[in-house]
């Protein structure tokens, strides 16, 4: 394999509220990830998700995440006391 070839792919990307989402796929090794970055916390994590989950799991990454991937991640479950 030569230098210049791309091993992680960007497959799609979005920005909503201060968080990005990318899909990445892995040439190497076939695998499919989601990376979400929030901004307004300096708080980032990225899962592995099953290709036929991959277009559903960029849109809902909170769904998708395994709880202990999120769990560090305080601005993704602040709640406001009314």
């Amino acid at each position: 394999m030569a230098a210049t070839d791309i091993i992680r792919q960007e497959l799609a990307h979005r920005t909503s509220n201060g968080i990005d989402v990318t899909l990445c796929w892995n040439k190497a090794t076939n695998r499919v990830s989601v990376e979400v970055t929030d901004a307004r916390f300096d708080e980032s994590f990225e899962f592995e998700v099953p290709g036929s989950h991959a277009l559903d799991a960029f849109h809902h990454p909170y769904v998708y995440a395994p709880p202990s991937v999120v769990a560090g991640s305080v601005g993704s479950w602040d709640v406001v006391a009314t």
